[in-house]
């Protein structure tokens, strides 16, 4: 069977490599948010209790709008002009302008749905979550290429971990479901990427903490 190597000179079979590939492509840190809004929406029993289905649609598609689309956008156009090497922000210096414009509209997001009371704490505090990682991972990467999939992974680890703390529903399955695919996503990084350890276990911590500290600060639960 085939084999490859990564950045590291790991010897890789070619459908690890593909898995590898699948999982940063599904669990991309951008579409995360979209995931947890859809869970928190549509699984949980009781955050978004007395909204209709229409309701939880677009409030989905607002986040979708928000934190995915006008981030790839922003990316399109900074690649356009030349801002940028890659669509894939393989340097330091690529994810300077995306890290603050991405700041900017999750803190939008965050920013509506604090005005908004009927929208429940928990996606309030995932949002304003979302903009304390960004805005972290943006002076990390002063110093080193923080993992952005590993922040979004820790950021839903971080979330599921809250929710199973506050016994609103029983958290066995998406606990342990999300813990397992963060191991996955992980090490998909680790074989496919040039991250080293630190900036994947750095970024993993980073996005948990952000969720403790957003939920500390708003209390959603």
């Amino acid at each position: 069977m085939e084999s490859s190597k990564t950045a590291e000179g790991i010897n890789v079979f070619k459908p690890f490599k593909w898995m590898a590939h699948l999982l940063s492509y599904v669990f991309h840190p951008l579409f995360i948010p979209v995931y947890v809004t859809w869970f928190l929406t549509f699984v949980h029993p009781s955050f978004f209790a007395g909204y209709e289905r229409q309701e939880k649609v677009w409030l989905l598609l607002r986040i979708v709008y928000t934190m995915v689309f006008l981030p790839i956008i922003t990316v399109i156009i900074l690649k356009g002009l030349k801002f940028i090497d890659s669509f894939f922000l393989k340097t330091q210096k690529d994810r300077i302008i995306p890290y603050i414009a991405c700041g900017i509209y999750f803190f939008w997001v965050y920013l509506v749905f604090k005005n908004q009371t009927e929208v429940p704490a928990v996606l309030t505090a995932f949002c304003f979550a979302v903009f304390l990682s960004s805005s972290a991972a943006l002076i990390a990467n002063i110093y080193f290429k923080i993992s952005m999939h590993a922040i979004g992974m820790g950021g839903a680890l971080g979330l599921f971990v809250i929710i199973a703390l506050g016994h609103s529903m029983l958290m066995t399955i998406p606990l342990m479901t999300v813990l397992i695919l963060t191991g996955l996503v992980c090490s998909a990084r680790l074989l496919i990427s040039d991250h080293t350890n630190k900036e994947i276990y750095s970024g993993l911590l980073l996005g948990m903490i952000s969720q403790f500290v957003a939920a500390a600060i708003i209390q959603p639960l």
